[in-house]
């Protein structure tokens, strides 16, 4: 049995009138969620933002790389899901003694807007917290914009941005910052 770490409910109306309801919980990740995890971040990203096929295997070195050495008192993953169906994931890893690093926040499209990916970073910072981090940074693009609305609203602040060009395509890199 799933041990379930968060969960939620939302309620919301659509344009045509319609009521939708999306209930998740949030559990930790396991190694059964590796293929799933790397599958999506493979596919999504060159369908939408036209990554070459070198971060798919990015993200499959993070992952095996976790699943073979990271430490439970301080590094954790969590899957949101609804059922058996996976809706998220977010990593919180060591960055050094007092930094924490996130990682890996994905939420699938269906369940954009509804309150998954709060529950996500809630989990994250919280765990973070706890382990004695003195504040998490993360690394992202500047075309996540949903991804920055969500830091910002929960206190990260983009603490430094670069052109690059990875992936195949220009991009600008950002890093967040909290401090507990």
């Amino acid at each position: 049995m799933d041990q379930v770490l968060a969960w939620g409910r939302l309620d919301w109306q659509g344009q045509g009138g319609q009521t939708w309801s999306m209930e998740f919980a949030v559990r930790p990740f396991d190694a059964d969620d590796a293929d799933w995890l790397v599958s999506e971040h493979a596919t999504h990203y060159p369908m939408v933002e036209g990554f070459d096929d070198s971060f798919g295997p990015l993200v499959r070195g993070i992952v095996d790389d976790f699943l073979a050495a990271h430490d439970n008192t301080c590094e954790a993953g969590w899957i949101a899901h609804r059922g058996e169906q996976r809706l998220g994931s977010i990593f919180c890893v060591r960055q050094n003694e007092t930094t924490a690093k996130l990682r890996l926040f994905y939420v699938v499209e269906v369940a954009r807007g509804t309150g998954v990916a709060q529950a996500l970073l809630d989990q994250c910072l919280g765990f973070a917290r706890g382990a004695g981090y003195a504040g998490l940074t993360l690394w992202t693009h500047e075309s996540h914009a949903a991804a920055g609305r969500i830091y910002t609203r929960n206190g990260l602040t983009r603490t430094h941005a670069v052109p690059v060009h990875s992936f195949g395509v220009d991009l600008v890199e950002e890093t967040w910052e909290i401090a507990f």
